[in-house]
């Protein structure tokens, strides 16, 4: 499967879990749904995947923790906010 049509499965599943649960709930509420949903599509998609990272030598074991992995190809990151802003 592609980055696209990866892309367009996580679309899909996202709109279809807001249109389900709606606004306002906690982002691990939605990270969840949004795991369950893939996988009833029959998506691989694997949640908090670290990732590790070197600097001229030095070793970190695990400087951030991806959201969602999907498909070994897309990282998901979940936000839930009121507004998108240029931060995010």
């Amino acid at each position: 499967m592609d980055e696209n049509t990866i892309s367009g499965k996580i679309i899909g599943a996202a709109i279809e879990v807001h249109r389900v649960l709606g606004a306002g709930l906690l982002e691990s509420v939605y990270q969840q749904c949004l795991v369950r949903e893939l996988e009833l599509q029959g998506v691989l998609v694997i949640s908090e995947v670290p990732i590790s990272a070197d600097y001229k030598g030095l070793k970190f074991d695990v400087v951030y923790r991806t959201d969602l992995l999907v498909e070994g190809k897309v990282v998901v990151e979940m936000k839930v906010v009121e507004k998108m802003l240029p931060v995010h």
